[in-house]
């Protein structure tokens, strides 16, 4: 499997982003309210289609819902726990992680789609699906919780009325209840949601500082070493303490090692953090991911 031609649109579009910024009359005061409407519209859009469109049966994907919430609880509580080790400390800047952590364990879904259905087709998509729409919830509420507890804001209404977590946790709704969209209306939702991660994407390049990261490299090395190296590890311990099939155990571990959501750069521009550097990590996860796909997907041989 060629993992560089899979993620080289998303470099595309990042670099696309950061050459327009600097390059031509787009500058900043284009792409800040690009920003919003990512954030307010096109995420949500796109999250609640990939987690309402595929039914999730809870009796036969059960090892396999279980294996990702586990997985992505110790992403969580591994990037939460970062500023409280006793060596990093004093190294790490709590708000800077607070922005950050989401970086450890959010996930790119759009490559998740399309890896999945090149390892294993239908069977790898649908199993991919319903990760999504079991780990997506935990893992937006997750992402806004530090932030909204560093800002000293109220954490539950600022979960409540985040258009990420609504989005979410409709679509779980909605598809649990074995409801279906009506189908004049489905192609516009997916033309709309479509744009969001071209968009996503090209936000980050503009808004990308490389000096940024110079400034917390232990942070920076930490939630990269949790996304590409930790979250893999995790994903094959549990594939063989769950005991699951070939398929679900390959797509468990190529999710764990995906590059991180676009859509972290854009949360923490909106919710007042140092967006820069999230693209940063960001562009670095990509490329991170370039190596840590390959060798996730060798540990089942």
């Amino acid at each position: 499997m060629n993992v560089a031609a899979l993620l080289l649109p998303d470099f595309s579009l990042i670099l696309a982003g950061w050459l327009i910024c600097r390059f031509t009359p787009l500058d900043r005061g284009v792409w800040h309210p690009l920003e919003r409407l990512v954030y307010y519209l096109l995420f949500p859009v796109l999250l609640f289609l990939s987690i309402a469109k595929t039914p999730i049966h809870v009796g036969e994907a059960a090892s396999l819902m279980a294996g990702g919430l586990m997985l992505s609880c110790g992403g969580i509580a591994l990037s939460w726990a970062l500023p409280r080790l006793p060596l990093l400390a004093r190294h790490i800047d709590v708000r800077d992680h607070a922005g950050a952590a989401q970086v450890a364990f959010r996930f790119n879904s759009y490559i998740a789609l399309a890896l999945a259905a090149r390892i294993a087709g239908e069977a790898g998509s649908q199993a991919v699906a319903i990760l999504i729409g079991v780990c997506v919830p935990l893992i937006n509420v997750a992402a806004v919780w530090p932030m909204a507890r560093h800002n000293e804001s109220h954490v539950l209404r600022e979960l409540a009325r985040n258009p990420l977590i609504i989005a979410t946790v409709s679509g779980l709704a909605f598809n649990l209840a074995g409801l279906t969209l009506p189908a004049w209306l489905t192609p516009s939702l997916q033309r709309v949601g479509a744009t969001a991660v071209p968009l996503g994407l090209m936000a980050v390049g503009a808004g990308m500082q490389w000096g940024q990261l110079r400034s917390s490299r232990l942070l920076t090395t930490g939630v990269l070493a949790i996304r590409h190296v930790l979250m893999p590890l995790w994903a094959w311990a549990l594939a063989r303490l769950l005991g699951l099939p070939p398929v679900q155990a390959t797509v468990l571990l190529a999710f764990a090692a995906l590059p991180t959501a676009s859509s972290c750069y854009v949360l923490a521009v909106e919710m007042g953090y140092r967006g820069p550097y999230v693209a940063g990590l960001i562009t670095l996860s990509h490329i991170v991911a370039l190596a840590s796909l390959p060798l996730a997907l060798g540990l089942l041989s």
